[in-house]
């Protein structure tokens, strides 16, 4: 049998690895959503389920504020435990934020509840601004 090609050797090396950083940064995405979701005062999923939009935006712009700085920490890291590390500050960072838009709005998770959409997009800035700020800090 002729040995494999240096691309394919290096794709079997290889790809063990990318499985375990996408797979962590994956779970730790979805888990840090679900720690956001059960941490907020509204339900976002009910909801949601309910057809309200702000909570959807709201809920989309959490994702994202979270996959930013995930998908730079997975660039930039070289291990699993770099990528935990960084999936942790970012969680912290993103329940700030809500945080610090709920105080500038008062009231936020109520003025989602009730569907206002203006305060469900503020957040959603901030979310991504946030995350983008921090990506670039951590690239």
């Amino acid at each position: 049998m002729p040995t494999p090609s240096p691309e394919i050797q290096a794709f079997a090396a290889g790809f063990p690895v990318f499985l375990m950083h996408a797979g962590v940064t994956v779970v730790i995405l979805f888990a840090a959503a679900a720690l956001y979701v059960l941490l907020t005062p509204h339900k976002e999923i009910t909801l949601i389920r309910e057809g309200n939009t702000a909570a959807a935006v709201s809920l989309g712009g959490v994702l994202l504020g979270l996959a930013i700085p995930l998908s730079a920490s997975l660039r930039a890291s070289t291990n699993v435990i770099e990528i935990g590390l960084w999936g942790a500050v970012t969680v912290v960072v993103q329940l700030l934020i809500f945080r610090l838009v709920d105080m500038l709005l008062h009231g936020l998770p109520r003025r989602i509840q009730d569907g206002e959409m203006s305060a469900a997009a503020l957040l959603v800035g901030a979310k991504i601004a946030t995350a983008l700020i921090i990506a670039a800090a951590r690239s």
